[in-house]
């Protein structure tokens, strides 16, 4: 579950406010829609190869700079709830490529840092055993209190972008 709100911080929630600010309402509705895309037919299945490995290219392409912010917030977000954003930045940067997906790492390491915990490894998908990478140092074993403190983490990161947004919105149109 820490995983999973780590991931969608940014597919759900900073990546469309990123999109919005860009490009108004239409390009963060592209923006989900590639998204929405990705996570019905991206997978790799058989059935929806042709579609769905265009699907997770753009998905990949669209969250690139997104993932990254998100590294950058979610660090800031660790230190503002009183955990360890420099840890959080540090395990983000080091671990940023154990994913099979480019941009997947980037906050779940961030998280995983600041909570000290470690997160992948082998896991079942599907009825089948998966062996993940691991991300974070165990410096601790995960509870299920880690769920409501990523979820802490995923809010203030959010409320940052926001407030970034905002404030470079004002200062391309002028408003003081």
């Amino acid at each position: 579950m820490v995983e999973t709100v780590a991931e969608n911080t940014v597919d759900g929630i900073i990546a469309p406010l990123f999109f919005l600010f860009l490009g108004g309402a239409p390009l963060a509705m592209a923006y989900k829609a590639v998204n929405t895309l990705d996570s019905m037919v991206g997978y790799k299945h058989e059935k929806y190869r042709a579609i769905g490995m265009v699907s997770a290219r753009m998905d990949d392409v669209a969250n690139y700079l997104p993932a990254r912010l998100s590294w950058l917030l979610l660090g800031i977000a660790a230190g503002l709830c009183r955990l360890s954003g420099w840890r959080a930045l540090r395990i983000g940067w080091r671990d940023r490529y154990n994913h099979s997906s480019p941009n997947c790492a980037w906050s779940e390491a961030c998280v995983a840092g600041a909570l000290g915990i470690q997160l992948g490894g082998p896991n079942n998908y599907f009825g089948e055993r998966v062996d993940k990478p691991w991300i974070g140092d165990a410096q601790r074993g995960i509870s299920v209190d880690d769920i409501s403190r990523t979820i802490r983490l995923m809010w203030v990161a959010s409320t940052l972008a926001l407030a970034l947004f905002i404030a470079a919105r004002c200062g391309l149109s002028g408003v003081a």
